[in-house]
């Protein structure tokens, strides 16, 4: 096993990095209008060095205004999702487990349909009211999954499937009372949308909240190390399981209700990105942390940039790319580790 340092780290890093930058690229030039790289190019240069003015109309309205934005938005959903995924695995000891197994994509969910109901003509109400939701939703699991006064992780799953099972009904129930025209927009919500044009004060709500989170997550990551072993022997070791229980919950919860809020709900980035990195680059949390914020981050700039061109100038749902590449993956995983 290849011991961790941080030179290490930071080339993994690095080179994903690269990667991300030309994941980048390929989705802006992608769509139902491409762009020839010698166009992408020049356009981009003249951008970054101060020269909007030089810029073409084509590209400032397409590159600029809309799938740059979308892209940014990508990164940081797909990275929030893959590091609460990697983090749930940890805290739940569970490689199944996924942001959403404890129900917070659910109530998110339930929280945006309200919001339809209710205010459905005011701005940036149905994404504050997704996260309302999902914070409301991440509070009443946390205290359903006490037991004697801690957080006992069999306990916290059972109460977040419950509690998912419950809200699903309620959704359902919500749904059959929206108009035509709303309906399909929440059912397109439901299955992951990057489309939906955000201010630039939240846009930098969401990358602040996005570090705070991981941040705290990273503080743990030798801790969730020895918590793999058992809570027992982490316990022996020094390790303050409660402390890193409620620390890595309340913060991988909060990165799934940041990235539900704006996006719906996206499948399989969280559940699949973690085990694949843990593939290349080994189980450790000080390197499993970074490269599954940037290896989602990669696959869904991909994934949106597929779903804009298959079937364009129609758009798919980003979730249904991730389904139709994640469930053959996931097989593939389950027949490797069987005898």
């Amino acid at each position: 096993m290849v011991p961790v340092t941080l030179a290490r780290v930071v080339r993994i890093c690095a080179l994903l990095t690269v990667v991300l930058v030309a994941a980048v690229l390929l989705a802006l030039r992608l769509g139902a209008v491409p762009f020839s790289l010698t166009d992408l190019g020049q356009n981009l240069w003249w951008l970054a060095s101060g020269r909007p003015e030089r810029l073409s109309t084509d590209f400032r309205l397409i590159m600029v205004d809309i799938r740059l934005p979308r892209i940014l938005l990508g990164i940081l959903v797909g990275a929030a999702l893959s590091v609460a995924g990697a983090s749930f695995q940890a805290l739940l000891r569970n490689p199944l487990a996924d942001p959403y197994v404890l129900g917070v994509s659910n109530g998110a969910a339930l929280g945006a349909i309200v919001a339809l109901l209710i205010a459905p003509a005011l701005p940036l109400m149905t994404p504050l009211a997704a996260f309302l939701g999902a914070t409301t939703t991440i509070s009443a699991v946390y205290l359903l999954g006490r037991r004697e006064g801690q957080l006992d992780s069999n306990t916290l799953l059972l109460a977040g499937i419950i509690t998912a099972s419950f809200l699903s009904a309620i959704i359902m129930f919500l749904m059959t009372t929206l108009a035509s025209r709303d309906l399909r927009g929440i059912a397109f919500w439901l299955m992951g949308d990057l489309s939906t044009a955000l201010p630039r004060g939240l846009l930098w709500v969401l990358v602040v909240g996005f570090l705070s989170a991981t941040g705290a997550i990273y503080t743990t990551a030798s801790d969730l190390n020895l918590l793999l072993a058992g809570e027992r022997e982490a316990m022996h070791l020094g390790v303050d399981v409660t402390r890193v229980k409620l620390v890595v919950y309340i913060s991988a919860s909060l990165l799934t209700g940041l990235a539900v809020s704006v996006s719906g709900a996206i499948g399989y980035v969280g559940l699949l990105v973690p085990h694949l990195m843990r593939m290349l680059f080994g189980t450790d949390y000080r390197l499993l942390i970074p490269t599954s914020a940037l290896g989602g981050a990669i696959v869904l700039v991909l994934a949106d940039a597929m779903a804009r061109t298959v079937v364009a100038p129609t758009e798919l749902p980003v979730g249904a790319m991730t389904a139709m590449a994640g469930a053959p993956f996931f097989i593939y995983l389950l027949r490797r580790r069987l005898p």
